[in-house]
C-alpha cells in the first residue's frame, strides 16, 4: 500500500487513529481515506476495542479533499460503488463504536465532514470547521449538507454552506458541532480521556445507545421512540446488564465483558 498516512495506535480500549500527512495538511486522498477505512474496520472489529479517536496533526484535522488530484477524477469513478471517498464515509456513517474527534487546526470540507460524523468532536483552541467547497464549484458530498442541519440548525448551517466561510472553535461549540475547547496541547489527551471514561461502560449499552441516538436522523419520533424500546429491552437480555445491576447493588465497580 506504500507509506501510511494512517497511524493506528492501541491504548488499552481506546484505539487512536492519527491521519499523517502533515505537509499536505492531512488532505483526503485516495490512500489515506482507504486506508482510514481499513484502521476503522480493523478497530470495529477487534473486541477489546471499545472506543476510537480520530486524530490529526498541529496545524490541521483534515484539509479536506487534495485538491491536486480531483480534476482526473472522472464523473463515473465518483458514481462507482467504490467512489471517491464513498467507502470511508459508508464505514463512519454505520459504525457501532463510539467514534471521538479530536480537532485541531483545519477541518474543512471533508475534514468537517469526518468530524461531524464522529459522536462527539473535542476541539483545541486553534481549530476551525469549515465546508468551503462553493468556493470551488463545488458541494459538500459526504455528509456536510445534512449533518450541520442536524448539528448546529438551518440558519448557521446555510451561513457555513453558501459562504464557505470556516467557523472558530468558540463558535463551533456555542452551535453545537463541538463538545468542548480545550488548549490544543490538551485536545487529544481530553478526546484519549473521554473514550476511556466510555470505555468503563456496558459495551452493548453504549453501541445500542448510539443506535437509537443515530435513528433521529431517519425516523420520526414516534418510531425512534419505538427503536429505543426495542434496544431496552434487547438489553434486558445481556450478562452485562446483569454484571451491572449486582455491582450497583454490592457498590463495586462492574466489569462489563460486552456479552
Amino acid at each position: 500500500m506504500g507509506e501510511r498516512i494512517v497511524q493506528s495506535i492501541a491504548n488499552g480500549p481506546v484505539a487512536v487513529l492519527t491521519l499523517d500527512r502533515p505537509k499536505a495538511l492531512n488532505a483526503l486522498n485516495g490512500a489515506l481515506m482507504e486506508q482510514l477505512a481499513a484502521a476503522l474496520e480493523a478497530a470495529d472489529a477487534d473486541p477489546q476495542v471499545r472506543a476510537v479517536v480520530i486524530a490529526g496533526s498541529e496545524r490541521a484535522f483534515c484539509a479536506g479533499a487534495d485538491i491536486s488530484g480531483l480534476d482526473a477524477v472522472s464523473v463515473d469513478e465518483m458514481l462507482a460503488p467504490q467512489g471517491f471517498g464513498r467507502r470511508l464515509f459508508d464505514v463512519l456513517t454505520s459504525y457501532r463504536k463510539p467514534l471521538i474527534a479530536a480537532v485541531r487546526g483545519l477541518a474543512l470540507g471533508g475534514g468537517c465532514e469526518i468530524a461531524l460524523a464522529c459522536d462527539i468532536v473535542i476541539a483545541g483552541e486553534s481549530a476551525r470547521f469549515g465546508v468551503p467547497e462553493v468556493t470551488l464549484g463545488l458541494i459538500p458530498g459526504a455528509g456536510g449538507t445534512q449533518r450541520l442541519v442536524h448539528a448546529i440548525g438551518k440558519s448557521k448551517a446555510m451561513r457555513l454552506l453558501l459562504t464557505g466561510e470556516p467557523m472558530s472553535a468558540s463558535d463551533a461549540c456555542t452551535a453545537g458541532l463541538v463538545a468542548e475547547v480545550v488548549p490544543d496541547d490538551n485536545c487529544l489527551a481530553a478526546a484519549i480521556k473521554i473514550a476511556e471514561r466510555i470505555a468503563r461502560n456496558a459495551p452493548l449499552a453504549v453501541q445500542m445507545a448510539k443506535d437509537a441516538a443515530r435513528a433521529t436522523y431517519d425516523t420520526t419520533l414516534a418510531q425512534g421512540l419505538a427503536h429505543e424500546r426495542r434496544n431496552f429491552f434487547l438489553l434486558f437480555n445481556t450478562d452485562d446488564m446483569r454484571e451491572g445491576v449486582s455491582a450497583f447493588i454490592e457498590k463495586r465497580r462492574p466489569i462489563f465483558a460486552g456479552r
